[in-house]
């Protein structure tokens, strides 16, 4: 099944992606669960896709805006130099453990949304990634057991002004800038997706592909981050862990390739979707 955020008429929701249109599910599971967060943390996602198969889709997407996948994540855990292309390229060593950082929730836009290039730097790269969205909280969770506290899955575009990722040895300052971290188009539910590591990725800027792997590829495998991450933070539901990007990224072309006004970046991952985002100035808006 196939989950959005939205706002319509003022008002945030969400709903189920269908053959049609969408079904609103906000306050219909129960009348208090009117977000995507909420659901999940309810463990409510089979008690939502039995009611949407049983209903004909009442909004359109031209009816809602929609949001960042979980615009109110309690965490956002991201994963540095987790490709070994991407590794390389960056000329970084060899490390036993994820390079980890976080984004904050008000960084996140929307599929569709503009990447917003801030007004102190022209340094703004892509970063086509897999998201993963926690289901079932905890601490100390076993590798062997991970998977099962994954709620789904979507695409990410981890945005980076890459000047100011550069300040320090510290990632955070060049990762979170408002209108960065393109989040959506939905989540597909782990049950409909699978074997992720069987997904392709792929960035394309302007229709060139930048970025061209699969989840297969990924040096630190979801298990193995979910296990890491929950021994240092209690996982929540609805936290989200960014699993990092491919090789390819803008930064470290010769030349570098930095996004400007105008250009749309895209995430393609298999069932997942694709996530389509245009970039404008910051002055812009």
């Amino acid at each position: 099944m196939k989950f959005i955020s939205f706002t319509r008429l003022g008002k945030t929701g969400m709903g189920a992606l269908v053959d049609g249109g969408i079904v609103d599910l906000t306050g219909r599971i129960r009348p208090e669960i009117d977000s995507l967060k909420a659901l999940i943390a309810a463990d409510l996602l089979t008690e939502a896709a039995d009611y949407t198969k049983a209903r004909a889709p009442e909004l359109t997407p031209g009816d809602v805006t929609l949001l960042p996948v979980i615009p109110d994540a309690g965490k956002i855990l991201c994963v540095g130099l987790n490709y070994e292309t991407h590794r390389a390229e960056t000329k970084r060593p060899d490390a036993k453990y994820p390079t980890m950082f976080t984004r904050y929730a008000d960084s996140q836009i929307a599929h569709g949304a503009p990447m917003i290039r801030p007004s102190v730097s022209d340094r703004l790269d892509y970063e086509g990634e897999m998201a993963v969205i926690i289901g079932r909280g905890g601490r100390n969770i076993a590798e062997e057991n991970a998977l099962s506290h994954v709620a789904g899955y979507a695409c990410y575009n981890d945005g980076t002004i890459r000047d100011w990722q550069r300040h320090t040895h510290q990632f955070g300052p060049g990762k979170t800038f408002p209108g960065t971290g393109a989040f959506g188009p939905f989540m597909v539910s782990a049950d409909e997706v699978g074997d992720y590591r069987e997904l392709p990725i792929r960035t394309r800027l302007n229709g060139d592909v930048v970025q061209d792997a699969t989840l297969a590829d990924l040096i630190f495998p979801v298990p193995r981050l979910i296990a890491y991450i929950s021994t240092y933070t209690p996982l929540s539901a609805g936290d989200v862990i960014v699993t990092g990007t491919p090789g390819g990224v803008g930064d470290r072309r010769d030349p570098p390739v930095y996004l400007k006004p105008g250009d749309v970046v895209e995430v393609e991952i298999g069932r997942l979707g694709t996530l389509v985002n245009p970039v404008m100035d910051e002055s812009g808006l």
